[in-house]
């Protein structure tokens, strides 16, 4: 979870305004140096302190019909990860080689 926006705030104030250095406020306010450095530079750079998207990459996922197709066609027979590939992309499936999926129930 993010640091709250007020505190974000104050602690930029008090080293724009307030003449501490980054590491100072860091200490007063209880966050991180490279957290108090972080905000000053973002406020600097951006004129903003809302913090930025929270999570990271998300694996597509492959379910309902094409999970169930899936799942049966491995039992099938054997198969290569890029004939598969094209099997899937036959069946709307957009993904490739590179592609990290997980199969979802």
């Amino acid at each position: 979870m993010p640091y709250s926006l007020d505190l974000r705030e104050r602690v930029v104030a008090a080293v724009d305004k307030g003449g501490l250095s980054a590491r100072q406020a860091a200490v007063q306010f209880g966050v991180g140096a490279s957290t108090a450095i972080r905000w000053v530079d973002r406020l600097r750079k951006t004129g903003s302190l809302r913090p930025s998207k929270i999570g990271g990459y998300r694996p597509r996922a492959i379910a309902d019909e094409h999970r169930q197709w899936l799942l049966a066609r491995i039992k099938e027979k054997d198969f290569t990860l890029r004939g598969l590939v094209a099997e899937l992309a036959g069946r709307g499936v957009e993904g490739g080689l590179s592609h990290r999926v997980e199969l979802r129930p």
